[in-house]
């Protein structure tokens, strides 16, 4: 059992912090403001008292959040990544519009920014619903993950397959420039047909 901070209490942190309750492990969330969220504590709280995060917050920010916290309570310790650098226009014929290039990523920045966390990407091409125990036809689908600690990414392996999907490790962080434009191909259905029960899967030889 490890002790869980959730980054945010929308509806990703929501879905995860079930879905790592109930494989045991200890989870607090934390908001900007606890008082307008009962039942959470400030980012720097859950920050000190965890012994690994998820950044379950918008993309947009993301590094506005890890400025707000000590670096010294984030060395060493894994961060779960699921944001996405999507920007705050509307989708173009289904597109969502990143705020990134095909050379970089959101995740690279938020490394470059605390290097002393383990990040690994992951959740990130999906909704919410699906994020524990996603049950699709055709077996268990894929999540692409990324990041430079293979000790994190082995972590985050071990608990998808708790929750019901296969990982597969895309290598280091520079990889997020591939998996994160991935959440504009997931939402293209749901813009175009409010088709929102889907998820990817690798298929191999």
């Amino acid at each position: 059992m490890s002790r869980y901070g959730i980054l945010g209490s929308g509806e990703v942190g929501q879905a995860l912090a079930a879905g790592l309750r109930k494989v045991g492990h200890e989870v607090r969330i934390g908001t900007r403001d606890p008082a307008k969220h009962p039942g959470t504590s400030s980012f720097k709280e859950v920050v000190r008292w965890a012994e690994a995060l998820v950044l379950a917050i918008p993309g947009p920010a993301a590094e506005a959040v890890l400025r707000e916290i000590d670096a010294d309570h984030l060395r060493g310790k894994l961060v779960i990544d699921p944001t996405n650098p999507i920007g705050n226009e509307p989708p173009e014929d289904g597109v969502l519009r990143i705020t990134t290039g095909p050379n970089s990523s959101l995740m690279e920045r938020l490394q470059s920014l605390v290097p002393e966390a383990r990040f690994v990407k992951a959740f990130n091409s999906v909704g919410s619903d699906l994020m524990v125990d996603p049950q699709l036809e055709g077996g268990p689908p894929t999540m692409f993950i990324c990041g430079n600690d293979a000790d994190a990414k082995a972590t985050v392996s071990s608990l998808l397959q708790q929750f019901g999907w296969e990982p597969a490790d895309m290598g280091t962080a520079k990889s997020a420039r591939a998996i994160e434009p991935l959440a504009q191909l997931w939402c293209i259905p749901g813009f175009l047909h409010d088709d929102w029960r889907h998820a990817f899967r690798l298929l191999r030889g």
